[in-house]
């Protein structure tokens, strides 16, 4: 009876994919090909339970099945049909050296251990809420240019982001370092097709700055009314033209990266509405990797990106995302009364209760999805607060 158990708990788990949620997960590889990785036939189950620790190993199932319900859970919730293909190489490229991105991982928690008095779970508490989106500047369309030029800088969005009400946007400029003090003149330019009039491009904004910066200055400027514009006609989106010209002339905007310019380029900053409501927080029964108890029990787990090979993922390169394992014998169902009536009224047709997450909790990710867009979200149900038999 206790293999039938811990069989039909792990065929529930992999189709609940340890996320409380009732959408199957399509993701994850066959029991069989499972099984084979982690060294343990999960049909051996006998055998196991006359070795001295039986429990040792229904945790250490228990967690190679979490670990690979993580990765599935990821890109489903983000989204994604495959992780990004992007290097680390790439990624060091792609990077702003930026002051937002630096504030976006000292403003929050992205290890996803952080203990609270409260929890927040979106309205939608399965998908994941985006709060912040960094876009990158690429080249506008050849019907805007004239001899190739400009060749910055053209952002694009996604119609998810388009309808979405925007708090804040500010557009990342990077100057050059100064010799000397001098008054830089910034103007941004909105891009429009080449006509055989020529050039009708229409200055949008145009900055005075002081500048004294021998190691290079990043300038903001708000760009929310312009993106609000954009978003409401998608077709006058044709990009812009940046330049800041110093009192001898020269052009100190980078918008055309050169050697060591890497991660330099116009990026716009993005911040979105995100709603949410409270939730109580209710502990469970915790144990550790030498704990002996056979009862249901939440025990740490930290997901390591990198030795996922998953280099997309800016922050949290790691996180404790936990796990339940244990029994859910009938002598443990006082605190479980429905269930426990249940058993009672049909125990040859039910196999008993299974041992599976109760209570769940989200966390940020800063990312690479598939456009080379740097995304910052909230993925909830990736970090197990509570076990419970169910």
């Amino acid at each position: 009876m206790k293999r039938y158990n811990f069989l039909l708990c792990l065929t529930v788990l992999i189709s609940l994919g340890l996320s409380g949620s009732d959408e199957p997960n399509l993701f994850l590889a066959p029991l069989s090909e499972m099984s084979s990785d982690i060294g343990v036939s999960l049909f051996d189950v006998d055998d196991v339970e006359s070795s001295e620790c039986s429990a040792c190993v229904w945790r250490e199932q228990s967690k190679v099945l979490r670990l690979e319900t993580i990765k599935s859970q990821i890109l489903s919730k983000l989204r994604l049909k495959q992780a990004p293909n992007i290097s680390r190489e790439v990624v060091n490229q792609l990077l702003p050296k930026a002051p937002p991105l630096q504030q976006l991982l000292d403003h929050h928690d992205f290890q996803g251990d952080a203990s609270s008095l409260e929890d927040f779970i979106d309205a939608d508490e399965y998908h994941a809420t985006t709060e912040s989106v960094i876009t990158m500047a690429s080249e506008p369309e050849p019907l805007v240019q004239v001899d190739g030029k400009p060749t910055c800088c053209f952002f694009k969005f996604s119609p998810k982001l388009m309808f979405t009400k925007v708090l804040k946007a500010q557009l990342w400029v990077y100057l050059q370092p100064l010799k000397q003090t001098s008054t830089v003149y910034l103007q941004i330019l909105r891009l429009k097709p080449i006509t055989e009039q020529g050039s009708r491009h229409i200055r949008i904004r145009s900055l005075k700055i002081e500048l004294d910066s021998q190691a290079g200055h990043w300038q903001s400027i708000d760009f929310k009314h312009v993106l609000q514009n954009w978003f409401k006609q998608p077709h006058t989106n044709w990009g812009i033209d940046i330049n800041a010209y110093d009192e001898s002339g020269n052009d100190l905007a980078v918008t055309s990266l050169g050697p060591g310019e890497e991660g330099l380029q116009p990026f716009l900053e993005v911040k979105i509405l995100e709603t949410t409501k409270r939730s109580r927080r209710n502990l469970g029964l915790d144990c550790d990797e030498h704990s002996t108890e056979s009862r249901c029990c939440r025990y740490p787990l930290t997901v390591d990106f990198e030795a996922f090979g998953w280099d997309w993922i800016i922050a949290p390169k790691r996180y404790k995302a936990n796990y339940c394992s244990g029994q859910c014998e009938y002598m443990f169902m006082q605190k479980y009364p429905h269930t426990h009536l249940v058993q009672h009224a049909n125990p040859r047709g039910s196999a008993g209760p299974c041992c599976t997450p109760t209570k769940m909790s989200p966390i940020n990710m800063l990312y690479f999805n598939d456009k080379q867009q740097i995304i910052h979200g909230k993925i909830p149900g990736m970090v197990v607060d509570r076990c419970g038999c169910s």
